[in-house]
């Protein structure tokens, strides 16, 4: 019976993505539009806060539809707050979605890079030590990290 040996490499896909300039764009771009969207879902829940602080300060003068009428407003107010932070920020918001489609390609070219390293040197199984903390030693020498990210263009 004969045991033949499993050849294993480690990678460094924090290390990786530092070094791809588009990786970097990409997540300047979220960061950006994620201060937007911030921003635009604060001024609505400001807004919301004034018109509170008006009512209050008018409640001793208004009849009870009055009353009714501003709280209704200032409810929608805040609803329309929560709505917008769900839309952007939501689990399938857009902040989701935008990451999706400038993340996904670069992460596909990575998995791709690693598909023929492998392939080509045999590896049964590529590790990644930047998320695995079960790692708890790997030699530089099974590290293909720079050889992907040749294989994707970035020299090193």
């Amino acid at each position: 019976m004969t045991m033949s040996a499993q050849k294993f490499a480690l990678l460094d896909m924090e290390y990786i993505l530092k070094n791809i300039p588009a990786y970097e764009r990409a997540n300047e771009q979220l960061d950006q539009v994620s201060k937007k969207w911030q921003a635009e879902v604060e001024a609505l829940n400001t807004e919301a806060s004034t018109m509170y602080k008006n009512y209050q300060n008018e409640i001793a003068f208004l009849s009870q539809e009055q009353k009714k009428a501003k709280q209704e407003q200032i409810m929608a107010k805040e609803k329309s707050a929560a709505e917008l932070k769900k839309k952007y920020f939501g689990p399938e918001g857009e902040l989701f979605k935008k990451r999706e489609s400038l993340i996904a390609p670069i992460q596909d070219d990575i998995y791709n890079a690693v598909k023929e390293i492998s392939e080509m040197r045999g590896y049964s199984l590529v590790l990644d030590r930047s998320s695995d903390q079960g790692i708890i030693f790997g030699s530089p020498r099974i590290d293909i990290s720079n050889d992907v990210l040749q294989k994707l263009g970035y020299a090193k």
